[in-house]
Formats: structure tokens, C-alpha cells, sequence
């Protein structure tokens, strides 16, 4: 009998496949050209990785809604902007039964064949190590029975200059480019694409990995090792003291995977070695 963990990882991930022909034309292009307003005047979008990540998750939510319907969930979005996740999914037949699923996107890096900028996968601050804390988050952590990155890929069409300052009637939409074309859905669980770095300058946030076949098939940096190695790394992640090898009696903050495991006395070589990116040869 599947649980009912596994029947929403299986459903969700089928539905991530299907949509890509929701999203883009027939040549793969984005369908989305620009903003028009009741005139019929079209402004182009710019190619801001933030406008297009939420102009997609617009775009996508009435296709969440009919996945919920179908699959008897109802859909809880964040009460604040910034907190925790993107949807929360209820079991209409048993409301105890939730999962948090996040929309992220990223690019294609040009001159890494092979790889993606990466992803944030949320948090490890007070939410995350205290799990039933309702700090920046929509229901406790420890209430979601699985945490579920929604992912899009994208290959940013950047040789073809966006000029936002043009404005375009609705009988020009064809002379619109899309500024970005190749999406890929994917679902996997977080923690099985995540790395043991950080995902964005100083702050509290879990990085992905960035080799583009190992996410999509959630071969990441802790997949030998687990969900409780992941949880537990990363709630004592830059928190946790431990013993400085290079100098006698002192200790410092824990920063690195392969010290954790060596504290806990767990083989380094359980850490899934990562592709790392190396230019292309131009």
C-alpha cells in the first residue's frame, strides 16, 4: 500500500512533466510576451530573473489548483510575502496530512555546459531548527509530511536585446520576443538536491547543487546519507562548535559536511561526490 507520501511525490512529479506544453509555444519558446493594459498596449518583460520567476508562478497556479481538485487538496498560500512555502497542500479527508511545496527557478549557465545557477531551497534558521516554531512559515515545519522544491530550468535568451521602453499594440504580439525558451519542470524533495553550501551570500538559506542531470534525477549531496544527516547538518550549520584539528584545544563554527560527519563519527566517504563546473572550452 503507497502512503500517502509517497502517492503525492508520485502525483506531483507527473504533473510537473506536463507542464512545459502549458508554458511554451511549439518552439519551445515561453508563451508569456509582456504586461498589456486596457488600451491593448503591451509592454515588454524584462529579463530579471525575479519578474520571470513570479510571472511564472502566476501563470502556473490555476494548473496547482487543478492538481488539488483532482487529487482532493486544498491549496494554503502564505499569509506574509516572504514566508514559508510558496503552497501548502491539504488533505481534504485528513487535514493532518500536509506538504510544503516551493516554486524555484534558475537558468542555464552559458559557459558550463551542463550546469544551472542553482537553486535556494529555503531556510535553516528559526523555523527550521525549531520545528515547531511559526516564525516566517505558514504551518510548523514538522507538521509538512514531505518539503518539495516545484522546479523550473530555463535558458535566458540574452543575445536578443529586450528593449522595455517599447511599447507594442496587441496586433504586434508577434514581433515580441520571449526572453526566456527550454523550460524543464521538475518535483523532488529538498533535501535530496540539496548541497552542503549555502544558497545566497549571508544569509540563512540551504543552496542546491548545480549540475542540471544530477538534480533532475535528486542525486544530491546527501542523498547516501539521508534525510535526518540533512536536517541535522543544517540546523547546526554555522551554529555548531566543534574542534579546530589545525589548532591544539581550539574550536570553531561548523562549515563543511565532511566535518560534521567526522564529529559524528559517520564515513566522509558516504558524501555523494558532486560534479563541479568547469568552463567550456571556447
Amino acid at each position: 500500500m503507497i502512503d500517502s507520501k509517497q502517492d503525492f511525490l508520485i502525483k506531483i512529479k507527473a504533473f510537473a512533466k506536463e507542464l512545459n506544453s502549458y508554458i511554451s509555444d511549439n518552439f519551445g519558446n515561453w508563451k508569456i510576451k509582456g504586461f498589456i493594459d486596457i488600451d491593448s498596449n503591451i509592454y515588454t518583460i524584462s529579463s530579471d530573473t525575479k519578474i520571470i520567476s513570479k510571472i511564472l508562478e502566476i501563470q502556473l497556479f490555476p494548473k496547482f489548483k487543478e492538481f488539488a481538485n483532482q487529487n482532493d487538496y486544498d491549496i494554503i498560500l502564505p499569509e506574509m510575502q516572504n514566508w514559508y512555502p510558496d503552497l501548502s497542500f491539504i488533505s481534504r479527508s485528513n487535514p493532518k496530512i500536509k506538504f510544503a511545496v516551493d516554486i524555484k527557478t534558475t537558468y542555464r549557465l552559458d559557459d558550463y555546459q551542463g550546469f544551472c545557477n542553482g537553486f535556494t531551497l529555503g531556510s535553516h534558521g528559526e523555523y527550521f531548527k525549531k520545528r515547531t516554531s511559526k516564525k516566517n512559515i505558514q504551518f510548523p515545519y514538522s507538521q509538512y509530511s514531505a518539503h518539495i522544491c516545484l522546479g523550473i530550468l530555463y535558458t535566458r535568451l540574452l543575445s536578443k536585446k529586450i528593449d522595455e521602453t517599447t511599447i507594442l499594440k496587441l496586433s504586434q504580439l508577434d514581433k515580441i520576443n520571449s526572453v526566456i525558451k527550454d523550460l524543464v519542470f521538475f518535483a523532488e524533495e529538498k533535501w535530496k538536491i540539496a548541497s552542503d553550501k549555502s544558497g545566497s551570500g549571508n544569509t540563512a538559506n540551504i543552496g542546491s547543487i548545480n549540475y542540471i542531470d544530477d538534480i533532475l534525477k535528486g542525486n544530491g549531496t546527501f542523498i547516501n546519507l539521508g534525510e535526518k544527516i540533512f536536517d541535522e547538518y543544517w540546523i547546526n550549520q554555522g551554529v555548531l562548535k566543534i574542534p579546530d584539528g589545525n589548532k591544539g584545544g581550539n574550536f570553531k563554527l561548523l562549515t563543511k559536511l565532511s566535518e560534521f560527519l567526522q564529529f559524528k563519527s559517520i564515513d566522509v566517504s558516504k558524501i555523494n561526490p558532486i560534479k563541479t563546473k568547469r568552463k567550456n572550452n571556447k
